[in-house]
Formats: structure tokens, sequence, C-alpha cells
């Protein structure tokens, strides 16, 4: 898979959990994909920034499903701004 399907599959799967997050008000954005396309970072923003359970919604739901896209993702990183 090239880094830009990567990337695109990504986008995908974000799009997929987003509404969750949103319902909850907050989102979640795409910063970058490094680590020869195995290491994901994102930003979760609004409400999800302050939540207690945002690790919990990290590794069970947005690392799970950008997993299910891109099997060679090995993890999933919050970067807070």
């Amino acid at each position: 898979m090239s880094t830009e399907e990567v990337k695109l599959n990504v986008e995908k799967a974000l799009e997929e959990i987003r509404p969750f997050l949103q319902s909850d008000g907050g989102d979640i954005s795409l910063l970058s994909i490094e680590k020869n396309d195995t290491l994901v970072k994102v930003q979760l923003q609004g409400a999800c920034v302050g939540c207690s359970v945002n690790q919990m919604t990290l590794k069970s739901g947005v690392e799970m499903t950008i997993k299910k896209y891109v099997p060679q993702i090995q993890e999933v990183i919050n970067i807070q701004v």
C-alpha cells in the first residue's frame, strides 16, 4: 500500500469515527503518518480534549478502526497542542 493509499484509508477510518465523536461535542483530525506508515498522529478536539475516557476512545475506537482500514498501522497517538 502506497503512502497516499495509507493516508486515504486513515481518512476513511476517521470519517467513520467522526460522527460518534461529534455527537459528544468532539472531533478528530489527522496530523501525520510517520515511521514508514506505521504510526498515526491525531488530535482530539472539542469535548474530547478534557474527556476522562479519551484514551479509551483513542485505543478502542480510533486505533481499532484505523487498523481495520490499514492493518500495517501499529500505533495511534493523540497530540495535544
